[in-house]
């Protein structure tokens, strides 16, 4: 057959694009999207590390229906979970945009030794990061937040052992750690804005703050609803590994996440996988929704001031 009859797309042969495309479909579909069916599958079925061997029974609906009606260990990490996902993601991404606007638009000699210290949380591991900031909210007069705030008269408080404090002590640490991640992300937003436009409000007298709120933060809409789909995602995955590190899911599961619990049931002294399964599909349309819905949000916002 001619050259000219074979089928293209984009003007590369069908043939060379499905060569290109063949390893990473395989290798998406063996890691990503069988495990995902098979989780489906054994949400929707009684095995455990007893009945792996394939004494498993399908009990269709009834993990979901225990899952909402009387676990009471799920219903308490599915609030932490909605309690962070509606602090944490907020203040990172406006932190972050604040500190990216700052760095950019604020004339200082040491921006490039801010941008790699505001950056560096990002990078460093997570199990790092949780075991630093549990000795810093340790409740002894030893603790470096403890010290500081006796410096002002106030006595040594328990912070991960007092279930006021522990959920949001998680929260803090999480937006330190992401801040700076999305920090970068804004920066590059803000420098591909003209600088034509900053001169102009500077000319008509706009100050920092005119500038931040009325041109940075209407010009980088697509970008601000983007971070914030990634804070919110991340928010669900990372908030285990602190939790696990910094608390352990208490005191009193008051530090309890979805993943958190996911892996208890799992792993604990049940192995109780298929149900295991179930918290794991619940958290994904969870996480799949917020996201769905946060861009939903953003776009209706965007045509009804167009």
């Amino acid at each position: 057959m001619p050259m000219s009859r074979k089928k293209k797309i984009g003007g590369l042969p069908l043939g060379f694009l499905t060569l290109c495309v063949a390893p990473t479909l395989l290798l998406t579909t063996i890691f990503m999207i069988w495990p995902a069916l098979n989780a489906l599958l054994m949400s929707f079925t009684n095995i455990t590390s007893i009945s792996v061997s394939g004494n498993a029974r399908f009990v269709f609906l009834d993990n979901y229906i225990y899952m909402f009606t009387r676990d009471r260990n799920f219903l308490q990490s599915l609030v932490n979970t909605l309690k962070l996902i509606a602090v944490v993601p907020a203040i990172t991404v406006f932190l972050a945009l604040l500190i990216a606007f700052t760095l950019t638009q604020i004339k200082l000699r040491e921006r490039g030794v801010y941008r790699v210290l505001f950056f560096l949380p990002s990078v460093v591991s997570l199990t790092v990061v949780g075991v630093v900031w549990a000795c810093l909210f340790d409740p002894r007069a030893g603790g470096v937040i403890n010290r500081f705030i006796a410096l002002f008269g106030f006595a040594p408080v328990t912070w991960l052992g007092d279930e006021r404090y522990a959920l949001w002590c998680i929260a803090l640490v999480l937006v330190w750690q992401a801040a700076g991640y999305f920090m970068v992300m804004h920066i590059a937003a803000i420098d591909s804005i003209s600088r034509d436009i900053y001169e102009a409000a500077e000319i008509d007298g706009a100050n920092q703050a005119d500038k931040f709120i009325r041109i940075t933060i209407p010009l980088l809409k697509d970008c601000i609803g983007i971070t914030y789909v990634f804070s919110l995602s991340g928010t669900i995955n990372v908030s285990y590994t602190l939790s696990n590190v910094m608390t352990n899911g208490g005191p009193g599961n008051s530090t309890l996440v979805l993943l958190q619990h996911m892996y208890k049931t799992a792993f604990g002294s049940s192995a109780n996988f298929g149900y295991a399964m179930t918290i794991t599909v619940f958290s994904l349309c969870l996480a799949f929704a917020i996201s769905s819905l946060s861009r939903r949000i953003s776009y209706q916002n965007e045509n009804i001031q167009e």
